[in-house]
């Protein structure tokens, strides 16, 4: 007997653990006291709902076609279910990775990239200040020790970049996508490097200029309005950072960006490259709708990969690969910090913005949190040299680098 959609959508939510009311024109379902509630406006809500399409659906909310009340925490453990496996989901086929590729060099020529870096950084620098740590990180923690806040957590985490890139008074130092300063600033101030900084957001360039003079940096630290690709061919770095950039990128273009940043490194130089890598070998973005929602409402042209692409990509442009470290669990807690934060300041963040956006933000900063905590997308610092290309006078043979080949530095000294 073929089920009716009340029947099936009853049925759905009977098999999860956590209780949901649901409520459309004409029924309900689930219990009424539940502390997680679904309105929903018409049968096609239903339908999304019955087969896990929750890309679908909070674009809806975003559109204040359907209503969700309750702890975010919540909402967002019963969407994990409805999903599935999201990271299954979203693995393309030959034909769909082809026509990805085609999408992906179309979306990353030079003023698309600029266009969507500016759709989503340049929204409101009062809308990101409310739910970010008083110097704007916008990318993961590093929660060295359990009980740190999320502004320590932040610290640490740039603390332990410098310590991976080895930072030393007088280096030139690079920071690609240096958003509102954060690393920028504190390898200057507290490695004593010779800093710039590039970025494609207005606002960011703005704020960051303006800190540089504030703090007095200006003989030190530049930061310009720039893509890496325009960078002069005959500059050279001791250090290069990229911290939560290489995601805009995109796959195409992934090849010719790792090839520009080892023709900016000094032979001996290090790189760290920190960003979100997909949790799927084959696949580009989440299924279920959930990339596509990113895509449409905060992060356009924003392209995942797994981080065995990335390190193939690291040694095909001359890089050698030195360390990775998987931060997944620090970016779950670093997104639940934001969101909580976010929860405490919706009216004010209601007015720099928008309601649609605070609804898509809210969606957006929870969904990521279980995301990471599930290993549906994770989080990798990758360290890698430009080697010297000397031959060692050992019987090691090869191309050599500067590089300890331990992890001494980074863990030494414990962060204060």
């Amino acid at each position: 007997m073929q089920l009716t959609m009340p029947s099936l959508i009853e049925s759905r939510i009977g098999q999860l653990s956590r209780p949901l009311a649901l409520q459309w024109p004409g029924g309900h379902a689930g219990a009424h006291d539940a502390p997680v509630r679904l309105k929903v406006n018409d049968a096609q809500q239903l339908r999304w709902l019955a087969s896990g399409q929750i890309g679908t659906l909070a674009d809806a909310y975003v559109r204040g076609d359907l209503e969700i009340e309750g702890d975010l925490r919540e909402v967002m453990e019963i969407a994990a279910e409805l999903v599935g496996d999201p990271v299954a989901q979203g693995h393309a086929g030959l034909g769909n990775q082809l026509l990805q590729h085609l999408r992906s060099r179309w979306l990353h020529r030079q003023h698309k990239d600029a266009e969507q870096v500016r759709f989503h950084y340049d929204l409101c620098d009062d809308f990101f200040a409310l739910w970010l740590d008083p110097m704007r990180v916008y990318s993961c923690a590093y929660f060295e020790r359990p009980d740190m806040t999320l502004a320590q957590a932040q610290e640490a985490k740039l603390e332990l970049i410098c310590r991976k890139l080895q930072l030393e008074p007088g280096q030139l130092f690079l920071d690609i996508g240096a958003g509102w300063g954060g690393l920028l600033l504190w390898a200057a101030e507290h490695h004593g490097v010779h800093a710039m900084g590039i970025t494609l957001s207005h606002d960011q360039h703005a704020h960051v200029n303006r800190l540089i003079d504030e703090k007095g940096l200006r003989d030190r630290v530049t930061m310009r309005l720039l893509d890496y690709r325009d960078l002069p061919p005959t500059a050279r770095f001791d250090r290069i950072a990229s911290v939560g950039m290489f995601e805009h990128v995109g796959s195409a273009q992934l090849d010719g960006y790792f090839a520009r940043l080892q023709g900016l490194l000094k032979p001996g130089g290090l790189l760290l490259n920190h960003g979100i890598t997909a949790g799927g070998v084959d696949n580009h973005q989440l299924g279920a709708g959930m990339g596509d929602f990113i895509d449409r409402h905060i992060f356009p042209g924003g392209e995942l990969v797994h981080v065995s692409r990335v390190a193939r990509s690291l040694s095909t442009s001359g890089l050698e690969l030195l360390d990775a470290e998987n931060l997944r669990p620090h970016y779950a807690r670093t997104l639940w910090a934001w969101s909580t934060a976010l929860e405490s300041q919706l009216e004010r963040a209601r007015e720099l913005t928008s309601e649609a956006t605070v609804r898509a933000y809210r969606l957006y900063l929870a969904g990521c949190a279980v995301a990471f905590e599930r290993g549906w997308i994770s989080l990798h610092q990758l360290l890698a040299s430009r080697p010297t290309g000397q031959v060692s006078d050992t019987p090691l043979r090869g191309a050599q680098s500067v590089y300890p080949f331990n992890r001494r530095h980074m863990y030494a000294a414990e962060h204060a």
